[in-house]
């Protein structure tokens, strides 16, 4: 029997959970701990202010980690993340301190687990070492037993594996769900990519079929009728009849041959609906809403691609750096015989934009036809790209 599918970011949110709950089994006796305190000449506050701190660092994790994984990062978002995470060490701290024990280590390791997510690994390392030796003053004030302070410092080291065990498990979780995301991404890509080639193996089919029909059937039609007009002359009676019955129909031959030609020509345009719903569906974290001409088709294979390209880059460009949750992508042929695409997303945006070799690739495919690209975006604004291709080439 397999294992089931989780969800690996919530799976890790409730074990954290958890962890939490398991820390708050000292309050079943609630007044035993109260008789406790006192008992160690401890003030009688300290228990209510205790669970007063227990139950706040609850609420704090619950609400920082509702939304774990989540892509839009504006700085605003990132202040209160981190003011967020100070509040969860301080209540760990403050729950050493009323406790007078080490299960303020267990919340860090708590802590630890959101670290990954909602910081770079470097500044994420460092803050969860520095968390966990913040507990010293905590260790050094236990009166029972009583820790010197080179004890103190033990003591946060040996919790502090704990800790890393937790900031480990929560940056491997964290690739992964990364790399499948990526792999999703890609194979959108991939099924759009399959979809253009195969658009454009059909439409060299119909041409090549067209030439053949056209150079070989029609040329050996031509001169058959060619032929028969000659024998019609040359001979008389009822044979005249049968070569003029037979020019006549390698002439509707010929009508008919042309005929095919032409429509295989009318059709010879690459659909590019089927394959900008590929590339779209499966987007991960990032709602596309993708209009397009009632048929969308294009006659250039090389023009097509660039428009395969075009939406490519925009949707890579938003999943990896805007951390935005929606993106309207917009296809419309104008009366000038260009293709125009507007894209805009609700993410951060930037204040000081600066164009990267995707963009700068964008810019130079479209060029090559004669096309262009505007790009305007601010901080809190989102990105909004709008880019224009003729469809013809121009003299």
């Amino acid at each position: 029997m397999s294992w089931p599918q989780f969800n690996h970011i919530q799976l890790l949110r409730y074990a954290g959970l958890f962890q939490y709950a398991s820390v708050g089994t000292p309050f079943l006796r609630y007044q035993s701990l109260v008789e406790d305190s006192v008992q160690k000449h401890l003030p009688s506050a300290y228990v209510p202010l205790w669970l007063g701190c227990y139950v706040v660092f609850g609420i704090v994790y619950w609400y920082l980690t509702r939304d774990l994984g989540d892509r839009r990062r504006t700085w605003v978002r990132r202040a209160m993340q981190i003011g967020l995470l100070i509040v969860l060490n301080g209540m760990a701290v403050a729950i050493g301190w009323f406790s007078q024990s080490g299960i303020s280590a267990l919340l860090l390791a708590v802590v630890a687990v959101v670290l990954p997510w909602l910081l770079p690994l470097r500044v994420g390392m460092a803050w969860m070492v520095l968390q966990n030796f913040s507990l010293v003053p905590v260790f050094a004030s236990i009166r029972e037993p009583v820790f010197s302070l080179s004890d103190a410092f033990l003591q946060s080291s040996l919790y502090l594996g704990f800790s890393v065990l937790a900031f480990v498990t929560a940056l491997v979780t964290k690739q992964q769900v990364d790399a499948r995301e990526e792999q999703r991404r890609l194979n959108s890509e991939l099924r759009a990519t399959r979809t253009l080639l195969a658009e454009s193996s059909r439409l060299a089919e119909r041409m090549r079929i067209s030439r053949e029909l056209h150079d070989l059937v029609g040329h050996h039609l031509t001169a058959l009728s060619l032929n028969l007009e000659v024998a019609s002359h040359l001979v008389q009676g009822r044979a005249q009849e049968h070569v003029l019955k037979a020019q006549s129909v390698a002439k509707l031959l010929l009508s008919d041959v042309r005929e095919v030609v032409s429509q295989l020509r009318e059709g010879d345009s690459i659909n590019l609906t089927a394959a900008l719903q590929n590339l779209t569906e499966g987007v991960p974290g990032l709602a596309i809403h993708l209009e397009l001409p009632p048929r969308f088709s294009v006659d250039d294979p090389k023009r097509a691609q660039i428009l395969l390209r075009c939406a490519q880059e925009i949707i890579t460009n938003t999943v990896r750096h805007a951390g935005a949750h929606n993106l309207w992508l917009r296809f419309e042929r104008n009366a000038d015989r260009q293709m125009a695409i507007h894209a805009r997303d609700d993410g951060h945006g930037a204040i000081q934009f600066k164009q990267g070799n995707g963009l700068s690739g964008m810019r130079e495919r479209l060029a090559q036809f004669g096309g262009r690209l505007d790009i305007v975006t601010g901080n809190g604004q989102g990105f909004m790209l709008d880019a224009s291709l003729p469809l013809e080439n121009t003299a």
